[in-house]
């Protein structure tokens, strides 16, 4: 189990001040403030990088399905032509 802690140590108080990296305390200096909105708009700005990629991967395969649905209503004709040619040729 844990020991339990001296008096001199720090303790985590529930409810007490949040001691995290995201929490801006009251001694959070400007210098820091502006190193994080940095650090978010370098997430921002390759998100949308991302984004713009994304887009594009879309755009390509959205032209890809258009040429295969062609391809498909080509053999498709194709293929009722030729059925249509060989029944009258059985006279079916």
């Amino acid at each position: 189990g844990r020991v339990p802690a001296a008096a001199g140590e720090e303790v985590p108080v529930e409810g007490g001040p949040p001691d995290h990296s995201y929490s801006l305390s009251s001694g959070t200096t400007s210098e820091e403030l502006l190193r994080k909105l940095n650090e978010q708009r370098d997430i921002i700005a390759l998100l949308e990088v991302k984004m713009k990629e994304m887009k594009g991967s879309i755009r390509r395969l959205r032209l890809a399905e258009a040429q295969l649905r062609e391809e498909i209503r080509e053999k498709d004709r194709l293929l009722h032509a030729a059925t249509a040619g060989t029944r009258k040729r059985h006279g079916l």
